[in-house]
């Protein structure tokens, strides 16, 4: 199929090349009059938050919007009091839902209205809030900006600040730009010629475009995050000019031995190419693994990622030859640049390193154990959650509201909980009453509304309810919010949860005179946020599981090995353990958090360890299979296996560190940027892939084959039977076989 393939494109490269190039030109012109749908908030169904909210919204919307992600706050503050501006505060509200075809807003909850009572203004009288409501809550990014550009005139005598998602920016850094500039140095120093060079970065420049138009167009058909297309991009530059390096690496080496054009583009493809599509489609398959997981959330990035990586390797299997059968393949090693042009390596580097790491086996293996051992130690106080408002930067406006509530409020305010009080049975004051106690007992709660003084004030005619108001206690369905007294990312309000949900409530619930069915359901926001943790984190050993038992048997049935897969196995666990734990070490613990503006340390998003497990595990296959298929075949020439890992070692290490160099400087470029999310998945990947690349297949790798020796490609006769065979790169071919492909293919 790859000779097919490659034969087709070199002989019809001009229509290859301008079909990608129309394809970027007509998706752009799509992509203008398509505005994308981003998911803000995904779905948790089945969980208490999820079960909580459906309820709401069908017995009572209003409180099931202050549930979500989806109502904002706009928050005042003023030294001689927010009363003194009461007038020019309601008017300015006011305004925002009279012109609500531009603010989106309709309605809103002022902080002077008699129906809170006075809840929403601190008690210093200093500072308050209004709380609002969307018209389109599936379009919330930027639809704040309106209302924050209505609020100047009011900001001359107070201070004005919003949060909610509505509000949240990221300022997006010219990440790729700067990863395709580095990648450009990288592969002049690896090929010494700019045409060589400039090849992957233009596969990958087309690629990228595609790609994130098609992620923008998707996302109003799937639920895909805003962030996705940055994570999208970030995986795509990699593999796009890794894939197309592997390819050019084996074309110029073909055209070296005196190949004409021709054959070297098929046995470039029939090689790479074939090793490109193995490592590309494990890629994808991992990633769309991620769909087993049933989230909303996890889907979108699934499928928005995995079509960016599709999208790179079908270019790296068409517009890759096609552009070798052109004028750039041809003139390949032209245009050589002064200082970065290729020279031999004369001192034989590698060779002698291979050796040295052979002849000092045992203590290169521990070295290399005792780095990734350590690396991965904080990996065993990993915690996932959602990050909250705190940890962005101290100038954007969701993190001063923020600050100010918090001082205000209290740190819990910005995460209250919710809790959902169904009785089924109308006129039963006395079970909420005992749901409230217990709540207002329990250790870590700041407030409760209504609370046993509020509900003993109704009672007595102290307290006046509004008309239509019905008295707390008197419907089926009750609401209790519940202020933590910490923040919502800290640990002791997810166990806040935790106690409500299984200790507090269900005892409550227990007291005499409580109806059998009466139910109660923890919910808000913070309480989805652990919900979603939770399930990750259940999910995510099942996950890893499944990939690892796939890596296992795919690379079994290339290499004909079980040591070489069982080893593959080992190697990608401890090296993604490491940077696991440079992840948990710099955002959890915040060691040098700063450096890489991160604002306070906080959990590890919960989707983070699955996504950074799916992308590694590809990206290594690609490392694996073009260093050890080299030893392979080496191997099977010479039946030497130290012989086989030097030359294999010697002859791959070149091209494995200018690949993994362009992945360490590509991801770690999207580290620069605003978004928490996007800077923890650069620093993932860049420590993976960096790893990866030096203390395993440099360090690792050698030493363990080296003590292995013969036992190396161990394979039981009964277990090859049954085991499909997979040909990738040069691996049980001989050259009479490769000459027959290309013979085949003119």
């Amino acid at each position: 199929m790859i000779v097919s393939i490659a034969k087709f494109c070199h002989k019809r490269y001009r229509y290859v090349i301008a079909f990608w190039v129309l394809a970027l030109i007509i998706l752009g012109a799509v992509s203008g009059s398509v505005k994308p749908t981003w998911l803000d908030q995904g779905t948790l169904p089945g969980t208490e938050s999820s079960k909580a909210i459906e309820l709401l919204q069908k017995e009572n919307p209003d409180a099931a919007g202050s549930a979500t992600a989806y109502v904002g706050k706009i928050v005042f503050q003023s030294k001689d009091g927010v009363a003194a501006h009461k007038d020019d505060i309601d008017a300015y509200l006011q305004k925002l839902v009279v012109q609500k075809s531009k603010t989106k807003i309709v309605s809103f909850a002022s902080p002077f209205d008699e129906k809170t009572g006075g809840s929403q203004i601190s008690k210093d009288g200093t500072i308050a809030y209004a709380n609002i409501d969307f018209k389109d809550k599936t379009k919330l990014q930027k639809a704040g900006e309106p209302a924050e550009a209505m609020a100047k005139d009011l900001q001359k005598d107070i201070t004005v600040e919003f949060s909610g998602l509505a509000f949240q920016k990221f300022e997006l850094p010219a990440s790729e730009f700067i990863g395709i500039i580095a990648a450009l140095l990288i592969l002049l120093f690896a090929f010494g010629s700019l045409i060589a060079a400039g090849l992957p970065i233009v596969t990958a420049l087309v690629g990228i475009g595609i790609s994130s138009i098609l992620i923008s167009l998707v996302s109003n058909i799937v639920g895909i995050p805003e962030f996705t297309t940055q994570i999208a991009a970030m995986i795509a530059i990699g593999v796009g000019i890794d894939y197309a390096l592997f390819i050019v690496t084996r074309y110029r080496e073909s055209v070296g031995r005196g190949n004409t054009n021709y054959d070297a583009t098929i046995e470039a493809m029939s090689t790479a190419g074939a090793a490109v599509l193995f490592a590309g489609m494990t890629v994808v398959i991992s990633l769309l693994g991620m769909l087993f997981i049933g989230l909303e959330f996890i889907n979108g990035i699934a499928i928005g990622t995995s079509l960016a990586v599709l999208v790179m390797l079908l270019g790296a299997l068409t517009f890759v030859p096609a552009l070798l059968a052109s004028t750039v393949g041809r003139n390949i090693h032209r245009l050589s640049v002064p200082h970065f042009k290729e020279k031999p390596d004369k001192k034989g580097f590698w060779v002698k390193w291979s050796e040295f790491i052979q002849n000092n086996a045992i203590v290169s293996f521990l070295i290399g154990l005792v780095i990734l051992v350590t690396l991965a130690i904080p990996l065993f106080s990993l915690r996932v959650g959602a990050a909250d408002d705190s940890n962005m930067k101290k100038d954007q406006t969701v993190r001063k509201s923020y600050d100010l509530l918090a001082k205000g409020f209290g740190p819990g305010f910005n995460g209250p909980l919710l809790i959902v009080l169904d009785t089924t049975e109308k006129d039963n004051p006395e079970v909420l009453r005992n749901v409230v106690i217990a709540i207002e007992k329990s250790d870590n709660v700041e407030s409760v509304f209504p609370s046993s003084e509020y509900l003993s004030g109704v009672e007595a005619g102290q307290i006046q309810l509004q008309p239509g108001q019905a008295a707390p206690g008197t419907t089926d369905i009750s609401v209790i919010a519940v202020n933590p007294k910490t923040g919502p990312q800290d640990e002791k309000t997810s166990s806040l949860i935790h106690d409500l949900r299984k200790d507090v409530l269900p005892t409550a619930l227990d007291k005499e005179g409580t109806p059998s069915n009466a139910k109660t359901y923890v919910s808000g926001f913070t309480a989805g946020n652990e919900d979603f943790a939770t399930i990750m984190a259940d999910r995510l050993p099942l996950f890893i599981g499944a990939v690892l038992i796939l890596s296992f048997l795919l690379l079994m049935s290339v290499f004909r090995s079980v040591m070489v897969a069982l080893k593959a196995v080992i190697m990608n666990l401890l090296s993604i353990g490491a940077a696991y734990g440079v992840v948990v070490a710099v955002f959890q613990w915040g060691w040098l958090s700063k450096v890489i503006g991160i604002e306070g340390a906080g959990p590890i998003e919960p989707w983070a360890p699955m996504m950074l497990f799916a992308i590694v595990f590809g990206l290594s296959m690609d490392y694996e299979v073009f260093l050890l298929s080299k030893i392979k075949e080496e191997y099977d020439d010479t039946k030497n296996n130290a012989a086989a890992v030097t030359h294999g070692l010697a002859a791959t290490a070149r091209v494995i560190s200018a690949a993994a160099l362009i992945m360490v400087f590509v991801f770690s470029a999207f580290i620069l940027g605003d978004n928490r999310q996007v800077k923890l998945m650069g620093l993932g990947l860049s420590a993976a892939v960096f790893l990866d690349a030096t203390i395993v297949r440099m360090l690792l790798v050698p030493a363990t084959m080296e003590l292995l020796g013969d036992k190396n490609w161990w394979m039981p006769g009964w277990l090859d039977k049954i085991i499909p065979q997979i040909h990738v790169e040069r691996v049980a071919a001989d050259k009479d076989e490769r000459a027959a492909a290309i013979q085949d293919a003119q």
